[in-house]
């Protein structure tokens, strides 16, 4: 465990934890007010990332000094954010340290979802609360919706933001045409860039980021892959256990849960020029939400997918800040 208090109103603590399996070790942050009295399931949560890029590098890259996590532990929040086996600080399986080719696809969504389990399980009783609040972002809206819908004691309030559900979502590439999948993908620098600002209308581009946060998000993020770092360009490894799990279950009409399952208030926000997840995903999913009170759908017009890093981001953390106050 490693303590900074580098922010005199937020205490800070990393923590490496087992996962459920020998051998490999998940990166959890910890941000809550250093003057916070006592801890409760309904100011507790847990952020969740994506399939490609690590929660500590975007839930709590901070831009104009307060990332989004600051942001909630300011407000009176016990603020987690995990690393996914693979990702970010956490372990990165053997098979990564061979060639793509090598292996089969690893970090599929069973095991990713065996990693949310043990976070929630260390948050849980570290605080010694029955359950939490859960964020999810594009895949990670899977993993905690996948988690909600069969630990319904253990969460309190969902939100899935740009969430996933059956369509054609990112980028097909060789799963569309039935071919091997890689053990892993190499993503660039380049390719981060393309990809944000796919979508964008050409008019929104340089009003889409403040200047200099894609360079510095991109140095932050790559540098957390050691082998990645390494290489010119930099680049980053990502397991491609998710783009298997896309083409077994969500591109061949099959949903990982079952909506109807998740008991827990839901929020569902999406962003009107997110080219991975479009909003009309987030519209077909709402309605199946059965058994979720409250549930809710917020479309934020302007906004890629990843809004949370972007000059429209307030408009998101408002909405979820909302939601989560409501609690």
């Amino acid at each position: 465990m490693t303590v900074s208090n580098a922010d005199a109103a937020l205490v800070t603590e990393d923590f490496m934890v087992p996962a459920r399996d020998l051998g490999i070790e998940l990166f959890v942050r910890n941000k809550r007010p250093a003057a916070m009295p006592a801890f409760a399931p309904k100011r507790t949560v847990l952020f969740v990332h994506g399939a490609t890029y690590p929660s500590s590098a975007t839930f709590d890259f901070k831009i104009d000094g307060v990332s989004w996590m600051d942001s909630i532990a300011a407000r009176g929040y016990d603020v987690y954010l995990l690393d996914l086996r693979g990702y970010g600080k956490s372990t990165r399986p053997p098979e990564m340290a061979a060639a793509p080719d090598a292996h089969a696809p690893i970090v599929r969504t069973a095991t990713a979802l065996e990693d949310v389990a043990a976070a929630c399980d260390f948050i849980r009783a570290r605080r010694n609360i029955p359950r939490l609040n859960l964020i999810g972002w594009s895949w990670g809206t899977s993993l905690v919706a996948a988690y909600a819908a069969r630990n319904a004691d253990k969460v309190g309030r969902l939100v899935l933001y740009a969430p996933i559900w059956i369509g054609q979502t990112l980028r097909l590439g060789a799963a569309a045409a039935g071919a091997r999948i890689p053990c892993y993908r190499i993503v660039t620098r380049a390719d981060a860039h393309a990809r944000w600002y796919a979508g964008v209308p050409a008019e929104h581009q340089a009003a889409l980021l403040a200047p200099g946060v894609f360079d510095a998000w991109a140095d932050a993020t790559f540098a957390a892959d050691p082998y990645g770092a390494a290489t010119n360009p930099p680049a980053l490894r990502v397991p491609n256990g998710v783009i298997a799990d896309f083409a077994d279950y969500w591109w061949a009409g099959k949903a990982y849960y079952d909506p109807a399952q998740i008991t827990a208030p839901t929020l569902l926000v999406t962003a009107g020029w997110d080219h991975d997840v479009p909003p009309a995903m987030a519209r077909a999913l709402l309605p199946l939400l059965t058994r979720s009170p409250g549930k809710r759908l917020i479309e934020l017009p302007q906004g890629t997918h990843a809004v949370m890093l972007e000059t429209s981001r307030f408009a998101l953390f408002e909405a979820v800040q909302a939601f989560l106050d409501a609690g």
